[in-house]
């Protein structure tokens, strides 16, 4: 699928709506609102989606498919990363009103990083196809430790890009609005912005090792891939505000979402042997999720009961 002028095309595509999320409709800092999150989270959904039909209609049923299971593991993933997003912003105290512009380029440094991640892994199956078998092991071995463990361990203080950061850098002691970067007599400092937004860009980083394999055992076609990666990227943000206040909820996500990752580690490895079919694996996959988000509603009303 993924000839030149597609990827030049939809990269064009993703590049104007950026620049006109971010320089027309969020030029200014300003506190996210339900409704506000809301809109937008329904048209990148909407958008996703009509990109997905494109690809069903005019590719077929076997990759339309493809992308809508990639789709939905890459956005079930994301939820799980806005849990960390969300104390991020708390345990640094960002003022809602530039939380959006936190995520708005943490969302590019991603998208740049997945692209380079995605060629990787591309070239690594073509060229060696007991790779993918390792995947799913890897897979499997993350879901195994997102049940052991009950929150994400990401230690960024141990982290050498941060570490680094922390100690050369000229860091500014307060805030200065939604600027990551200011001069002072001469001299260019960072804001403690700067430092929370390298935490998002790692953190991202972290996630994306777990879900672009997760994907590759869905679809080899890097196209596929990429599109479903960044369409899930894009809506990242409008859903972080839209769920923000209701997170906390979600008890049994993780659960559900170690569960997809062992299917689909199992998938991969055992892929050589045993082939399941793109429909049932979408099938199950749903399933587990929404199993996951009943488990949650019903705890969430016995726990008011």
């Amino acid at each position: 699928m993924g000839t030149p002028l597609r990827w030049f095309a939809f990269n064009l595509f993703i590049l104007v709506a950026l620049a006109l999320d971010l320089g027309v409709f969020h030029r200014k800092a300003h506190k996210i609102r339900l409704k506000e999150a809301g809109l937008w989270s329904a048209l990148w959904i909407t958008l996703a989606t009509v990109f997905g039909i494109g690809v069903w209609h005019w590719f077929g049923e076997q990759r339309g498919l493809e992308y809508f299971t990639g789709y939905l593991i890459e956005k079930a993933l994301s939820v799980d990363n806005l849990f960390v997003f969300l104390v991020i912003f708390r345990v640094y105290q960002v003022e809602e009103r530039v939380q959006h512009r936190v995520l708005a380029w943490g969302i590019i440094g991603a998208l740049i990083m997945r692209g380079i991640m995605i060629a990787a892994g591309a070239g690594l199956i073509s060229r060696f196809q007991w790779v993918l078998p390792l995947f799913g092991v890897f897979l499997v071995y993350t879901g195994l430790h997102m049940l052991w463990t009950k929150e994400r361990d990401v230690r960024y203080e141990k982290n050498l890009l941060f570490k680094f950061a922390n100690r050369h850098l000229r860091v500014t002691k307060s805030y200065e609005g939604e600027r990551f970067l200011i001069k002072e007599d001469g001299r260019r400092f960072v804001t403690p912005l700067f430092l929370v937004l390298l935490i998002v860009e790692i953190t991202d980083a972290t996630f994306a090792i777990d879900s672009i394999p997760a994907i590759f055992g869905i679809t080899r076609d890097a196209f596929i891939v990429y599109t479903s990666n960044v369409f899930a990227i894009l809506g990242l943000r409008a859903l972080y505000f839209l769920l923000a206040d209701l997170l906390e909820y979600f008890r049994y996500l993780r659960i559900g979402l170690a569960a997809v990752l062992m299917f689909i580690g199992g998938k991969m490895a055992a892929d050589p042997w045993a082939h399941i079919a793109i429909t049932i694996s979408l099938g199950i996959v749903a399933g587990l999720l929404m199993l996951a988000l009943l488990f949650s509603v019903l705890w969430r009303r016995k726990s008011r009961g």
